[in-house]
């Protein structure tokens, strides 16, 4: 994996982001595409497969427990789906890498197999909260014992069933949802999921894609047990949550112009494009449409004046993803941005509120900690050194920033940046990013 090599970033100040890009394929999507295929009844085509490790590791588990995936080029598959009762028992646990919503999600639907199951992953995956969607499964009647904590490896015994609940999360989260749901299809009666605000909704939108009846409305899903998924053809858009960092460095580089086409831009998923325009960002956005079930456009960003603002806590949830990209647009931005409701951030692949405000005060930024949030002060970015501990999404953001730097920006550890965006060095320079990769063992 990843870790075995170290990588850095050495990113020189100045220049200009401009033409037409495609960033990668949407890795919630990816991830819940092949999936569903493998339960599914039939032969799935998918179409834009990330191709990250992330994913990877997701389409590996499955062939491990005997489903037939073909690739075809570089981002399209052919699974041989089993059917909900035909995956097999893996011969070794299943490595999941860096991905928690591999784990989360592979979590509801192993609770209901009739053998045994061993989820592991890396050092950062395995500090992660897994008790979230243990504790409701377990309600459902799963077994799975996971180390203190509630962290990885999970081992899933077979149980004699499961039944569906009515769960009440404390927290908006897809992965919560899509798990319980991925169980549901399992359980006897229906499964509720209610949530205090809305969560990505990708799972209900390809549960349909798929045949299944689910039902849906802001902060609540539901379905019945015992239904069947039929093979169908998605289409993976462009993910908003990769082209966030160009939508950044654009916004806050005079003179770029960029166009990012084939974007997602699912309504539980655009508070970065929102947030961005309450900021001043000059976006516009092209030729809506539909693919695979998804809202898709092409999204024009030029270089604009950033303000500060008080981030709308009602966006938290849309954006969480993207917020260390916005961390580096309030960085670049006049007067002070207020981030609250963002305590999720915290247990992602680093704690990314000290994460991002450690490294945006090493470059000469007011960025203060706050349990659910930060507060962060534009100001002139300096050059320096800064640490992505293996976060992928910090080590991107910071790149960015040099745009607006006074001297280069070094970033340490940024190997993981393969698990979402693989390409994201050549695909930034080639934009005009003054971008080096230095690695070594």
């Amino acid at each position: 994996m990843s870790e075995a090599v170290s990588l850095t970033y050495r990113v020189v100040p100045g220049g200009v982001l401009s033409g037409s890009l495609r960033v990668p394929g949407d890795k919630s999507i990816s991830h819940r595409a092949v999936m569903l295929a493998a339960l599914a009844n039939g032969i799935s085509e998918v179409y834009g497969f990330l191709t990250g490790e992330d994913c990877l590791c997701t389409m590996q588990a499955f062939q491990q427990m005997g489903v037939r995936i073909d690739r075809e080029g570089d981002t399209t598959l052919r699974v041989h789906g089993v059917g909900l009762h035909g995956l097999s028992a893996p011969p070794a646990p299943l490595d999941l890498g860096n991905s928690g919503t591999s784990m989360r999600l592979m979590s509801g639907l192993l609770a209901a197999q009739r053998f045994p199951s061993v989820l592991t992953g890396d050092a950062s995956l395995s500090r992660r909260p897994m008790g979230r969607v243990i504790d409701p499964l377990s309600r459902m009647g799963a077994r799975i014992d996971a180390e203190a904590g509630g962290r990885a490896p999970l081992r899933v015994s077979p149980v004699a069933g499961l039944k569906g609940i009515h769960y009440t999360s404390p927290v908006a989260s897809a992965q919560v949802k899509s798990s319980l749901l991925l169980a549901g299809l399992y359980a006897e009666g229906e499964t509720v999921v209610s949530e205090p605000g809305a969560s990505r909704d990708h799972t209900e939108r390809m549960l349909r894609a798929f045949g299944v009846e689910v039902s849906s409305e802001t902060g609540r899903a539901a379905l019945q047990g015992g239904q069947t998924l039929q093979a169908t053809r998605i289409d993976v858009p462009a993910d908003i949550s990769s082209a966030a960092f160009f939508l950044v460095g654009a916004a806050i580089s005079p003179g770029s112009d960029v166009l990012l086409t084939g974007v997602g831009l699912n309504p539980t998923r655009d508070g970065i494009v929102r947030v961005l325009r309450a900021m001043g960002a000059r976006i516009d956005i092209l030729d809506p449409r539909t693919a695979g079930g998804e809202p898709v456009a092409d999204l024009r960003v030029r270089g604009s004046v950033l303000r500060g603002i008080a981030v709308d806590p009602a966006l938290v949830a849309a954006t969480i993803d993207e917020f260390p990209a916005l961390f580096v647009a309030a960085a670049c931005a006049r007067g002070e941005t207020v981030v609250t409701g963002a305590e999720e951030l915290r247990v992602k692949e680093s704690d990314r509120i000290a994460t991002m405000c450690t490294g945006l005060r090493a470059l000469g930024i007011s960025a203060i900690p706050q349990p659910d949030g930060a507060r962060i002060l534009g100001g002139r970015l300096q050059g320096g050194v800064v640490d992505a501990h293996g976060d992928h999404r910090v080590a991107m953001s910071f790149a960015m920033a040099a745009l607006r730097a006074e001297q280069p920006i070094t970033i340490l550890d940024c190997a993981n940046v393969n698990t979402s965006f693989p390409g994201f060095a050549r695909l930034a320079a080639d934009a005009g990013l003054r971008l080096v990769e230095r690695s070594g063992a």
